[in-house]
């Protein structure tokens, strides 16, 4: 489980889960979902389910900044093999989003 903010027109590159679900809930902002090739717009209060091995991107699409609570489950054997990318991260020398188990 985890918080993501966003910036306008911040986004986190396309990836897929192998082992999990992942759940979303947007608390501000507005963020778009890529799903495989299916975008979904998402406001404060809703929210949406990943299926396993469904690549997906999510990018700040509002004018503020954006904030959401994530949730993985089950969660991968090991961390590393938890989450794939599939693009290049957009920004490679600012700092990316990081899931670790505890």
């Amino acid at each position: 489980m985890g918080v993501v903010r966003l910036a306008p027109g911040e986004s986190i590159s396309e990836h897929y889960h192998p082992y999990s679900e992942e759940f979303l809930y947007v608390v501000s902002g507005h963020l778009q979902m890529r799903l495989d090739d299916e975008k979904i717009d998402l406001g404060p209060g809703e929210s949406l389910m990943v299926p396993i091995d469904a690549r997906h991107r999510l990018e700040n699409s509002g004018t503020e900044p954006a904030e959401g609570v994530f949730f993985l489950s089950p969660l991968a054997p090991r961390p590393e093999l938890g989450h794939v990318d599939t693009e290049e991260q957009p920004n490679q020398q600012e700092p990316q989003l990081s899931v670790s188990h505890e």
